[in-house]
């Protein structure tokens, strides 16, 4: 809706426009300052030059009405015009909000957490936000590939097979184990360890030098515990990329960096100069056992990632990777690639309460809350839900009992329940939206009208939520949406009144846009509650 009315504009008056949307909606549905930035070029007032512009709109069906007001053109969109567009929303369902196909291909990393052990509710946030930034950047024209980076290379990999060795000895074995305290713990261990026994005996979890094929294991094992865990929220990846299996590429990858003088040798260590791009301090790239580091790594993925020519290149990383967005983007421009093609989101750490009390943590992961659990007491659709509820980089604290509630204060129950009762409302009536499809707006209440027009935001709504990477603006989008549509309904008659079937298109137009809006973050709107 609101392309085709810049685009209108734009048109009539031949010059670009900037589209404001007043607060108060009796000023208009929309409105442009375009008088004040013409001021200066035509050497008249702002006041002057929007009154000359506003009869350039005479007699159009797109407005209702076009008034000149301080300078500033507010423009009111006709019921005729609202009608076209509900009509070809109802009519086109699928393709509703739809932008067409974009030449912009993107890959869109994110998770990527170490394949040691089962998701925590930390990881849950970069995932959900990761998935609904590529539903809705895909449902307006972008050609999207989501990516997993396995980091299944360095000391985390070594630590887990001797963590499985540990695990088995203790609860398999009992034997009097002494964990060292950075080493994984969590009953996922065990059940790993009971598979190894059985294929391998008791014997591999004393012998060192197996540790190394016991990891390589347990790192398959885990993984099929993170793809599912995953899977219960709705999210699955197009590629997975082996961080053990992009380490041949490290000669080849060196040189360029040493052909770009970007590497220098230090105390037998190899060190990247990333302070030329802005990092607190170079960066060994290789340690004085001749062992890349992690950051190696890191360079090795990412000129794979620009090997495979995408125009753009997003990362959802945990906040504790702030430092490394310098480093990994000088190493970038050393390869000879644009680093302003790289995007990082960093996705805060998450504080989770039951009943108001910090939530316990899980035995069966060790000293962590694990995803699954908090996706097996809530459901899916909350847990999405709640965590879109707030910007990835902002803290996100909220309590699981409030999503229990059935009221307004659990707001997936206050929305779902905004398209459960549209839902119910045809169905008392005994109504189809087939029956509905030629009804005008020609009666239509204002309230009606502005219903209507709230249902129709829902594109801007995702460009504007794509464009700043910010899904919280659809979760605002919904619940006010939603809290239109409860007033509406308990202001307005519908059943039986005189206005029945006028007033089940405007309901019908809100709750296909409260379901695509739930659907692009990867929720099923409710029928029934």
């Amino acid at each position: 809706m609101q392309n085709l009315v810049k685009e209108f504009i734009e048109k009539t008056l031949e010059t670009n426009v900037v589209l404001e949307k007043p607060k108060d909606i009796t000023f208009g549905h929309y409105a442009t300052p375009v008088a004040f930035s013409l001021a200066k070029e035509l050497k008249k007032s702002p006041m002057a030059i929007a009154d000359e512009l506003v009869s350039k709109f005479d007699n159009c069906e797109m407005f209702e009405k076009v008034e000149a007001v301080k300078g500033f053109i507010n423009f009111k969109l006709s019921s005729s015009f609202l009608l076209s567009l509900v009509n070809d929303a109802l009519l086109n369902k699928d393709n509703f909000a739809k932008q067409e196909k974009k030449d912009e291909k993107i890959l869109l990393e994110y998770v990527s957490a170490n394949p040691t052990g089962p998701l925590h509710i930390g990881h849950a946030r970069g995932a959900i936000a990761g998935d609904s930034l590529a539903r809705v950047g895909r449902h307006l024209g972008f050609d999207i590939t989501t990516e997993y980076y396995i980091n299944d290379a360095g000391a985390q990999m070594d630590m887990l097979g001797l963590s499985i060795s540990l695990a088995a000895r203790d609860f398999l074995l009992n034997e009097d184990v002494e964990y060292p305290e950075t080493y994984y713990r969590g009953e996922y261990l065990i059940d790993i360890a009971k598979q190894i026994q059985a294929t391998h005996g008791n014997e591999i979890f004393y012998d060192e030098s197996r540790f190394k094929e016991m990891a390589r294991f347990g790192k398959d094992e885990v993984m099929k515990i993170i793809i599912k865990d995953l899977k219960d929220l709705g999210i699955e990846f197009e590629n997975f990329v082996s961080e053990q299996s992009l380490y041949y590429a490290w000669d080849e990858t060196k040189k360029v960096l040493e052909k770009n003088g970007s590497l220098y040798e230090k105390n037998e260590k190899i060190y990247l100069k990333s302070t030329q791009y802005g990092d607190d301090s170079d960066r060994v790239v290789v340690r004085d056992n001749g062992i890349p580091t992690y950051l190696a790594g890191d360079i090795i993925y990412h000129k794979d990632k620009y090997d495979r020519n995408y125009d753009r290149y997003i990362n959802i990383w945990g906040a504790d990777h702030h430092g490394y967005i310098p480093r990994v983007k000088a190493a970038i421009e050393f390869l000879g690639n644009d680093s302003s093609k790289l995007e990082v989101i960093l996705s805060q750490m998450v504080q989770l309460l039951k009943g108001g009390e910090p939530y316990k943590m899980s035995k069966r992961a060790g000293n962590v809350i694990l995803m699954s659990d908090i996706t097996e007491e809530i459901g899916a659709d909350a847990l999405r839900f709640i965590f879109l509820t707030r910007k990835s980089d902002t803290h996100l604290e909220f309590d699981i009992d409030m999503l229990k509630n059935q009221d307004s204060s659990n707001p997936i129950f206050y929305i779902n329940y905004a398209h459960a009762r549209i839902n119910q409302v045809f169905v008392k009536a005994g109504i189809t939206q087939d029956e509905i499809k030629d009804i005008n707006f020609e009666n239509l209440n204002q309230d009606g009208l502005n219903l209507v027009y709230e249902s129709l935001l829902l594109e801007s709504i995702l460009n504007e939520a794509f464009a700043k990477r910010d899904m919280q603006k659809i979760t605002e989008y919904l619940y006010s949406l939603a809290s239109s549509v409860h007033k509406f309904y308990n202001e307005h008659k519908v059943i039986g009144s005189d206005e029945q079937n006028l007033y089940l298109k405007v309901l019908a137009m809100a709750a296909l846009s409260i379901n695509v809006g739930l659907s692009l973050l990867g929720i099923k709107a409710k029928d029934i509650m």
